[in-house]
């Protein structure tokens, strides 16, 4: 997954600030490394995936965006509470 792009793409997209936006490019990173996304999608976590999924929840913060996606992967395969977000500066 490509960090910069992604970084690149939410601060073009969303009024987030750079705390916010660095914690989702690290939760994203994290998703990716782990390889569960890619084991129960089978595809590989893109910068472009990220994006299209938070652009899809119903409101609120970038992190809270992304706390959805996460919340939505929970329910459809367990265990992705790890990759949420809890605290950002």
């Amino acid at each position: 997954m490509d960090e910069t792009r992604l970084g690149s793409e939410l601060a073009d997209r969303y009024d987030a600030g750079e705390g916010e936006r660095r914690a989702v490019v690290r939760a994203a990173r994290d998703l990716a490394d782990s390889g569960r996304l890619a084991a129960d999608r089978g595809a590989a976590l893109t910068a472009g995936t990220v994006v299209e999924e938070v652009a899809d929840a119903p409101g609120g913060s970038l992190a809270e965006r992304w706390n959805w996606w996460i919340g939505a992967l929970e329910l459809a395969y367990g265990g992705y509470g790890e990759f949420r977000i809890r605290k950002h500066r």
